[in-house]
């Protein structure tokens, strides 16, 4: 059994088991997240389509732990002008266990 979910804007492929890295949720470490828009769910072959969402599907997942990811420079340049930019970026992430599929 498989669910498609969606949260932070991107779109998983989970099922019962998985550790995932999503973006950050403001739910706490070590304590359990429910998410609501999950668009397709699969059972034994026979899956089930949400428009846009699957009613009265959930994924439950708990949180382990919040940290940031890899850091990303973005350097902008014009030659010949004098014009530099060097800006950094570290996204804030999430870790989530998913530990069950309701449909």
């Amino acid at each position: 059994m498989y669910a498609v979910i969606e949260t932070g804007g991107k779109q998983y492929r989970v099922i019962a088991g998985d550790t995932l890295e999503i973006e950050r949720l403001e739910t706490e470490a070590g304590k359990p997240h429910t998410f609501e828009r999950v668009l397709l769910v699969s059972k034994d072959g026979h899956a089930t389509i949400g428009a846009p969402t699957v009613a009265k599907a959930t994924v439950v997942a708990d949180v382990v732990e919040h940290k940031r990811g890899k850091k990303v420079i973005a350097f902008k340049m014009r030659r010949r002008e004098g014009y530099h930019r060097k800006v950094g970026h570290r996204q804030e992430l999430t870790v989530v266990k998913i530990t069950e599929i309701k449909a």
